[in-house]
């Protein structure tokens, strides 16, 4: 990741990750409108001014200098358009991930492919070694999303929310293969 905590854009197939700005509030706000999109998170949607000013306390970063808050964008490569965001809260080598996709833009395969992505782009880097997402139980779609990026659940709860994880591969010790189905 770049300096000073801020998170790299990152690309799928049909999706540019884009670091998030206070600018893409007003778009986003579109996006982000339909009250389904929280069904199972909680909330209403939020008017480009509130969405504005959630982005600058994101954008600046978390108050605990041990915490990165790594946030992205989601922008169609084909028309240009934001279709939703991907998250990260990173703690040492561990980040607790989520994502939505506007309803618009939903039952096209973009969320899987943004978690995918997300989650790739995480592990990749080596700093982080576990990616956690909760999922509410009822949430069938989140959940496929999840098992799409290689998470499982954990069989634990959290706020009513079932832990998913995934860790990256162990090294291979000398003279010793990798057993990919293995985590930390």
């Amino acid at each position: 990741m770049q300096a000073h905590g801020a998170p790299e854009p990152f690309s799928t197939p049909r999706l540019d990750a884009v670091p998030l700005d206070v600018a893409h509030a007003e778009e986003m706000a579109a996006v982000l409108f339909d009250p389904t999109l929280h069904t199972y998170t909680g909330g209403s949607p939020e008017d480009a001014g509130a969405l504005r000013a959630r982005y600058e306390r994101q954008v600046a970063g978390s108050p605990d200098p041990a915490e990165l808050w790594w946030n992205w964008v989601l922008r169609l490569r084909a028309g240009g358009y934001l279709a939703g965001y991907v998250q990260a809260t990173v703690r040492g080598a561990r980040a607790e991930v989520a994502w939505v996709v506007g309803a618009r833009w939903q039952g096209r395969g973009y969320a899987k492919e943004a978690a995918t992505g997300l989650v790739g782009h995480l592990l990749d880097r080596g700093s982080v070694r576990t990616v956690v997402a909760h999922i509410h139980p009822e949430h069938a779609a989140s959940a496929a999303v999840a098992a799409a990026a290689g998470l499982r659940p954990t069989g634990e709860r959290a706020d009513g929310e079932t832990r998913w994880r995934r860790d990256a591969p162990q090294e291979a010790g000398a003279g010793r293969p990798t057993d990919p189905g293995r985590g930390l």
